[in-house]
């Protein structure tokens, strides 16, 4: 099962030197996911990360990025919004409901279902996926290497989703509630979390 990363929303000073550590301990695929923020910052980060990673980096917004970087792709953040006039590459893109997977996935390199494993009402405010709906899904076949369970994601609802035949799992906040962007320097914490994740979902 493949481990995906997306970077917290905002930029901290630390966040390079922990995003090349976890590139360092293994991990394949990072979402960089800035919502709203000036291509010039993603640009900066970009340019401190070694530029071994950059192939397993996936970009959000800013999808000039891609091809200035060598990046692995971009990503949709919504079922309908357009794929860029004359883009060529890798792109992946999230949905919210189980019935667009069929039609998603044939074309994505994979598809992000959100609101997994939220509490009942999520960041974006819909209700989280009850689970005999994704049970259902299982069945049907929607679920499978092609789709990424999105939300609410840790260790334990990494072996639901596992179990469920979900391909890969996207962690943000349970990754990065282990390190205070405000008062930290040290993110060992993080880093050791990091390989508890990765063992999760290998």
């Amino acid at each position: 099962m493949k481990l995906v990363i997306m970077t917290q929303p905002t930029f901290f000073v630390e966040e390079d030197k922990i995003i090349t550590t976890l590139f360092d301990e293994g991990l394949e695929n990072l979402h960089l996911y800035k919502p709203g923020a000036s291509p010039m910052y993603s640009e900066r980060l970009l340019s401190l990360l070694p530029d071994t990673v950059y192939s397993k980096i996936t970009v959000h917004e800013h999808y000039y990025l891609k091809s200035e970087y060598g990046l692995a792709g971009i990503h949709l953040d919504s079922p309908d919004k357009d794929i860029p006039k004359d883009y060529k590459g890798k792109f992946s893109r999230t949905c919210t409901d189980v019935n667009d997977l069929a039609m998603l996935k044939k074309k994505a390199e994979y598809v992000f279902l959100d609101n997994v494993f939220d509490d009942a009402l999520t960041d974006n405010g819909k209700p989280s996926i009850a689970y005999d709906e994704l049970t259902r899904a299982a069945k049907q076949g929607l679920i499978d290497k092609h789709v990424y369970a999105l939300g609410g994601l840790n260790i334990d609802t990494i072996k639901e989703a596992k179990d469920l035949g979900f391909g890969g799992v996207v962690v943000c906040e349970d990754l990065w509630n282990k390190f205070d962007i405000h008062n930290e320097l040290d993110y060992k914490d993080l880093i050791n979390h990091f390989e508890k994740l990765r063992k999760a979902a290998s």
